[in-house]
């Protein structure tokens, strides 16, 4: 069994516990999912089955989009609604809709970001979450992050009683991009503390929200014998690349890993392309300026 499976992930559920319970459904021990979602995000989580494990690199480099709201006015532990309250400082007056927008676009662009103590970012062999519960600090690495966009839905809603103002947002960003970071920052911008309040994925990996099945869905497909129907071929991951089809003589070269020219391939120099065989693809290769030949960057199959 291989290929994608476009997974919806509940509220509650880790993104470790999607992949145990898609190995029991599936009775299969190789499936790996494209980038965590917190247990309190609910949204898109591709998750990759056999062969297709090898293409989880490609769908977590590809752009992703959340939708989610920000509370300004408090601060937690964890950065979101999860964690416990360190800081309140009630507004009394709401921000207008100009002066947030003014602070999301400062953190639009190519930009730094620390990662949250809270976090699965490895330092000195361990994850910071572990420092965090252990009541531990340690110095985090700064990381370059893509903000595409960070549109906001108008100055939000406005509690005078608690001193809160809570505003949507909508964010397209890179891989490695912590959302709960960013509503931080945005408060930061402002001068008040702030939390990520609700987070949903609405596209990873190339998939949409609209695209993505259940857990459920998955255990019917398979109880039905349909799981073909849910599964998603490899190639998904590898849409943006030129795809170059292989005649039996080239598939024969490729599939033991011989160097081929741009002329064998009949293709103008790509930097990489994914080659076909009988309309799968098989593996990746990638062009040599020095040696000026296409040579193998990563085999999915070889028969």
């Amino acid at each position: 069994m291989n290929g994608i499976i476009p997974l919806y992930k509940e509220r509650g559920l880790t993104s470790f516990d999607c992949v145990a319970k898609l190995r029991h459904i599936l009775q299969t021990k190789k499936v790996g999912h494209s980038g965590t979602l917190d247990p309190s995000v609910d949204g898109v989580l591709p998750i990759c089955i056999g062969s297709a494990t090898k293409v989880v690199p490609y769908l977590m480099a590809s752009g992703k989009v959340y939708r989610g709201s920000v509370t300004l006015g408090l601060a937690t532990t964890t950065e979101d609604l999860d964690g416990d309250v360190i800081e309140r400082q009630p507004l009394e007056r709401p921000f207008t809709a100009d002066q947030v927008a003014a602070a999301a676009q400062a953190l639009t662009g190519t930009i730094q970001q620390t990662p949250p103590m809270y976090s699965a970012v490895k330092v000195n062999g361990r994850k910071l979450y572990e420092y965090a519960r252990a009541g531990e600090t340690v110095e985090r690495p700064t990381r370059t992050i893509t903000v595409d966009r960070f549109d906001l839905q108008g100055a939000g809603t406005f509690d005078a009683t608690a001193g809160t103002q809570t505003i949507d947002f909508e964010i397209a960003c890179s891989k490695g991009t912590y959302v709960r970071t960013l509503a931080v920052d945005l408060g930061q911008q402002l001068g008040v503390p702030a939390v990520m309040a609700t987070l949903t994925r609405l596209k990873s990996g190339g998939f949409t929200l609209s695209q993505t099945v259940t857990l459920a869905d998955v255990e019917a497909a398979m109880a039905d014998d349909q799981i073909e129907r849910i599964l998603r071929p490899i190639d998904y991951a590898l849409q943006d690349y030129p795809h170059v089809a292989l005649d039996e003589h080239l598939w024969a070269l490729v599939k033991n890993g011989v160097f081929l020219s741009a002329a064998e391939l009949n293709q103008a120099t790509e930097p990489e392309l994914a080659l076909t065989y009988q309309g799968e693809t098989k593996c990746l290769y990638r062009w040599s300026d020095e040696k000026k030949q296409y040579r193998p960057l990563k085999m999915f199959a070889v028969n």
